[in-house]
């Protein structure tokens, strides 16, 4: 098996970006969600009910700023908010976060017609990851839902295409949107689930559950319709504990090392 794509989402709820390789810190992939949008009380406002989200991009840049991009072409440099009072946030086990400058609040309040404004996490060592969702101690998230990274399997969404009513578009990975994308053994789809761990290249994680999927899969990444699938025949066939289910959270065993620790499209994996 191996590594066939990666992304990173800059800003949580966000389209995401492919790339080729990626740093691995303890709380995530490098520039992977230390940004997201919250309403004007600090509650998270994420692309579940405000979809049009997924029709704005983030970029980080090279000194750390953020570029915001539509799909008319327009965009808006958001510069690091490391000079600005922190505010309370409601993302669970976060408390407060950095908010960045009025402009990038009115350009997003602007596309989503509604007061909202953007927030960094300052320092993602201090989130950890809830011990309820397969947490240890130690373990550090970003403003990621649940754990650093997520992992899909390419032959576990062609099971569930298999499964899905005749005549019904295949469906699209982005609408799950995972850190890393693995081709999967075909002969073994959702295998993933019971992996103890899993090696991506010379990066080693610990696999701290499987994912439970919620209305945001049901989105069109792309015309941002919303529709029955995939949550329809998830729950027919992926189905327990009231929810359904689809690909696995990893958190990085990193140990202590001069060199980074990277992971790329092409890497070998590795379970077990």
């Amino acid at each position: 098996m191996q590594v066939t794509r990666l992304r990173v989402y800059p800003v949580k709820s966000l389209a995401g970006l492919e790339v080729g390789s990626a740093r691995v810190l303890p709380w995530g992939l490098a520039d992977d969600r230390r940004w997201a949008v919250v309403d004007p009380h600090g509650e998270p406002v994420t692309a579940r009910e405000a979809n049009a989200l997924l029709s704005l991009g983030a970029v980080v840049l090279d000194d750390g700023a953020l570029l915001l991009s539509d799909r008319d072409a327009e965009s808006l440099r958001v510069p690091v908010p490391r000079g600005a009072g922190p505010v309370a946030v409601g993302q669970s086990r976060q408390g407060s976060a950095l908010p960045a400058d009025s402009g990038s609040a009115a350009w997003l309040s602007a596309r989503l017609g509604r007061p909202v404004r953007l927030v960094w996490q300052p320092d993602p060592l201090v989130r950890p990851v809830n011990p309820s969702l397969g947490g240890h101690p130690g373990d550090r998230v970003s403003l990621a839902d649940v754990a650093p990274l997520l992992l899909a399997s390419e032959s576990s969404l062609a099971q569930l295409d298999r499964w899905t009513d005749e005549g019904t578009p295949p469906m699209d990975m982005l609408r799950f949107r995972p850190n890393v994308v693995v081709d999967g053994d075909p002969d073994a789809p959702f295998a993933e689930d019971a992996w103890p761990f899993v090696q991506l290249g010379d990066v080693r994680f610990r696999v701290s559950g499987v994912c439970d999927r919620c209305v945001m899969t049901t989105i069109d990444p792309g015309s941002l319709a919303r529709g029955k699938e995939p949550i329809r025949t998830l729950a027919k066939h992926r189905s327990w504990d009231g929810k359904t289910w689809f690909g696995v959270w990893l958190v990085p065993q990193l140990t202590a090392s001069p060199t980074p620790a990277v992971i790329a499209v092409g890497d070998a994996v590795v379970p077990g």
